[in-house]
């Protein structure tokens, strides 16, 4: 007898859900939905209760994202990993799921300007209590850890300034007194740096830059030990700041050129800052990269390249930057980093707007900063745009 035909809207939308053979793809799909299905009452008993590898839901975990964690996790010797629907997704689950209304955080008060605003203008509000300190006092950090100091958050190089700072000896400092250290690994990427192998706790770090590589993907992510990483993902599933399973399939992607492609960012890089450092026309170039740069020792002890963020100051004036920023023919005026193609920004009107200049000042950030993220291009293309652009400034 031939199946009974059911009507048109129930055929067209169950018809393809089977006999679809067994394939075996090589690369994870994009599991494009936001449920998944289960065959029986005890099996959703199963999965509350940890016995099953099923899967409930896209906003608790899904599995195109898992694959792409796996990837994190191994990239950075990580017990366990989670992906964000943004680099400031991932900073503020990270917070919410380690402090408590009365803990104290300390910041680095030279730091991403979006994490400073975050503690400042907004958890401030729910009783955590921000405390920002210089390079100088993080330099001994023993010393910036008070009785109620719960999470240390810092990074190295600094964004935009590219200062350097003691990974290990902050993380040692913090494991000491039993204080959660949290490092923004965004500007360096595990190529580069592995702050976990240097003992912080847990490794973030912004996806859609170098991660992902290519401009067109926002996310963020968090590396640790599956102690410190387990309450975060409890609270990602309560704020939902997951990551969306198209934006996790191109992150896995990019991942996978990462080292060839940092490998060109610190070549590039490197010859870029050569230049600013031999041109009369720039006051200050910034790059651990350079032999005269500061903090170059500490760098070449815990990183294995120098990334590809060069920074250079005008003599702190506006109106110089301005002019070199508007002149730019090659590379792109825009915010961001880490992309294929190179691009440049002024901090004071994009990463550090809205810094009284007070927190500019404890940043090191001038008014004639211009930071450039060096892509991918011919390198003598790039110098020769910049070269340009620099004109009589």
């Amino acid at each position: 007898m031939a199946p009974q035909m059911k009507g048109p809207a129930t055929e067209l939308i169950h018809a393809g859900e089977s006999g679809l053979g067994e394939p075996v793809p090589l690369t994870t799909p994009i599991y494009q939905t936001t449920t998944f299905v289960f065959e029986s009452a005890q099996e959703v008993l199963d999965y509350n209760e940890g016995r099953s590898n099923k899967y409930l839901y896209s906003r608790y975990a899904n599995p195109t994202l898992v694959s792409v964690e796996r990837q994190l996790a191994v990239l950075d010797r990580a017990e366990a990993a989670l992906v964000f629907s943004s680099g400031m997704g991932a900073t503020a689950t990270i917070l919410m799921a380690h402090l408590r209304a009365g803990d104290e955080v300390v910041c680095g008060a030279a730091v991403y300007g979006g994490t400073l605003h975050l503690l400042s203008d907004l958890l401030a509000r729910y009783g955590i209590a921000p405390r920002f300190v210089s390079l100088q006092e993080l330099a001994d950090p023993e010393r910036v850890l008070g009785p109620a100091t719960k999470l240390l958050w810092f990074e190295s190089p600094v964004n935009p300034t590219m200062r350097c700072v003691d990974v290990r000896r902050i993380a040692e400092a913090c494991r000491a007194r039993g204080v959660v250290s949290v490092f923004d690994n965004t500007f360096a990427s595990p190529i580069n740096q592995q702050p976990l192998s240097l003992g912080v706790d847990l490794a973030m770090q912004s996806a859609t830059k170098y991660l992902n590589g290519h401009s067109d993907v926002t996310g963020g992510c968090v590396t640790g030990g599956s102690a410190l990483v387990h309450p975060i993902e409890l609270t990602r599933r309560l704020l939902g700041t997951i990551m969306d399973p198209q934006a996790a399939y191109a992150l896995g992607r990019g991942l996978k050129t990462l080292p060839l492609r940092i490998a060109r960012h610190n070549a590039n890089a490197q010859a870029v800052a050569e230049f600013f450092g031999r041109d009369r026309r720039v006051g200050r170039v910034h790059y651990p990269g350079l032999p005269a740069d500061p903090d170059h020792e500490m760098a070449r002890r815990q990183m294995s390249g120098f990334g590809g963020m060069v920074t250079f100051d005008l003599d702190g004036q506006y109106d110089r930057a301005v002019h070199l920023f508007d002149r730019l023919k090659l590379i792109k005026r825009a915010a961001s980093l880490g992309g294929v193609e190179s691009l440049a920004s002024l901090p004071v009107l994009t990463s550090h707007w809205g810094h009284t200049g007070e927190q500019l000042r404890a940043a090191g950030v001038t008014r004639g900063m211009v930071r450039i993220s060096v892509g991918l291009e011919d390198v003598k293309d790039l110098i020769e745009d910049l070269d340009q652009a620099l004109g009589d400034t």
